[in-house]
This record gives C-alpha cells, sequence and structure tokens, in this order.
C-alpha cells in the first residue's frame, strides 16, 4: 500500500491532504511543532522534527513511504534540504510544494530586495521612524539589539521567544488580513517602513496593498535556495496530480 509523506503547515499543505485523503490516498501529514494550535490537516498527523537527516530516512524507511511533497513555509530551508537528502539516499520521489512569491506582484519593482534580515533591518534604517517587522518571531533577534531604543511595531502569531524591548509594540494575530485593517494599523502607529518576507500567498498580501496606499516604502526578504534538481508544483492541483503519478507507476 502507497504510503505518501506530507512536510506541512501550510495551507497549501492542507489543501493538498484534504485532496489526496477524498482520493483514499494513505498519508501522514508532519508539523514542526512550533505552532501552539496549528491548523490541522484532515488524516493522521505527526507532531515534531525527524532528529535530522539520518531521522527523517529512518522513518520514511520504517513507515515505507512511497513519496513525499515538501510543503513547508517557503522559509524552511532546513527541512527541505534533509528531505532532499533523506529521499536521495532512498530512491524516494520528492515534490516541493510551494505558493508563488510575490515578485511579480505589481509593485515588485519598486520595493527593496535584499537577502537576509540584518540587510533588512538596514534597509529600515536609511528610511527611519517606525518599522512594521512581519517577519516572525524566528527573525527578531537580528534587530532586538539594535533596536532597542526604538518604537518598532511587531506582528507576531506565537508570543516572542525572549522578552522584546519596552519600546517595541506587538500584535498577535494571525490572518488573512483585510487591506483597510492593515491601513488602520499603519496609521495608528505611524509606521514609516514595512519589513516583511516573500512568503508569497494571499493570507498577508494585504500589507503590502495597504503600504502602497499610504506610501510607505517595503523591504523584502528574498527567499532562501532549495535544493537543486527537486520536481516543484505551485498548488495542491498540481502536486495532487504528481502523488497520484507516482503511486500508480
Amino acid at each position: 500500500m502507497s504510503h505518501v509523506l506530507i512536510l506541512g503547515g501550510t495551507a497549501e499543505a492542507r489543501d493538498l491532504a484534504a485532496r489526496l485523503d477524498a482520493q483514499g490516498v494513505p498519508l501522514t501529514s508532519s508539523l514542526a511543532g512550533r505552532v501552539s494550535q496549528p491548523r490541522l490537516p484532515v488524516g493522521p498527523v505527526r507532531i515534531g522534527g525527524f532528529g535530522g537527516v539520518a531521522g527523517l530516512t529512518d522513518w520514511l524507511r520504517e513507515h515505507e513511504v512511497s513519496a513525499v511533497v515538501d510543503a513547508t513555509h517557503p522559509f524552511a530551508a532546513t527541512m527541505g534540504a534533509h528531505a532532499a537528502q533523506a529521499c536521495s539516499s532512498l530512491g524516494v520521489p520528492l515534490l516541493r510544494l510551494a505558493r508563488p512569491g510575490w515578485a511579480q506582484h505589481p509593485d515588485a519593482a519598486s520595493w527593496t530586495w535584499v537577502g537576509d534580515h540584518v540587510a533588512a533591518r538596514e534597509a529600515a534604517d536609511e528610511v527611519g521612524g517606525t518599522p512594521f517587522v512581519t517577519t516572525g518571531r524566528q527573525t527578531l533577534h537580528h534587530h532586538v539589539d539594535a533596536w532597542a531604543d526604538r518604537p518598532v511595531l511587531v506582528r507576531l502569531v506565537e508570543p516572542a521567544e525572549r522578552p522584546l524591548p519596552a519600546a517595541w509594540t506587538v500584535l498577535r494575530s494571525r490572518g488573512p488580513f483585510a487591506v483597510a485593517d492593515e491601513e488602520a494599523i499603519m496609521r495608528e502607529h505611524g509606521v514609516t517602513v514595512l519589513l516583511t518576507k516573500d512568503s508569497g500567498g494571499r493570507y498577508t498580501e494585504a500589507k503590502l496593498d495597504a503600504s502602497r496606499h499610504l506610501g510607505v516604502p517595503v523591504v523584502v526578504v528574498s527567499r532562501p535556495a532549495r535544493a537543486p534538481g527537486v520536481a516543484e508544483a505551485s498548488d495542491a492541483d498540481a502536486a495532487t496530480t504528481w502523488v497520484l503519478g507516482q503511486i500508480s507507476d
């Protein structure tokens, strides 16, 4: 019997799990466990890391996995690299399912694109004022010391991993967001520059349109490089077709 592993945690992963479950495909969705109350997909779910490449390889072998779909967040490069190594060692087909980034957004050419979070902070420093940081709690350590006494607006899904400066304001919420709401937040807090990363998708895209409406500069951290030679799909429909093709061979 075929068994598909979905490395998930994204809307695309949940969509794929629902489609495969409807087709009667045995599957397991794996979540990293970094969110306390994640949106769970249909079907069996495991939560937590595998223990590196060796642990993932053992899990694939033990559960006789016939195909793997890496549908993790576009910035989860380590998990993607581990999946590529483990699947290559066992000859298990691997697909990368990732939503398109924002490079084709109508305003993309006007944004400042950078390669990492330190460069994003430096670009924000050139603007001055109050940055709106929407790059996730695991990136905040790049800014805490440099901006300890600066007003900063931060939006998080989960609580910060360490105490944040008293001058900072933290919003706890999860998308999708509306453009009008994003504009209201930026006005209320006097935001002068938006820091984001090229996550793509529509859940958090509203802040980009709000920034255009308000004339707020945008700094975008580009996606990290992924393992070469891995098949790719941009939506759950294409990923479903790929999976069905693999398990029917």
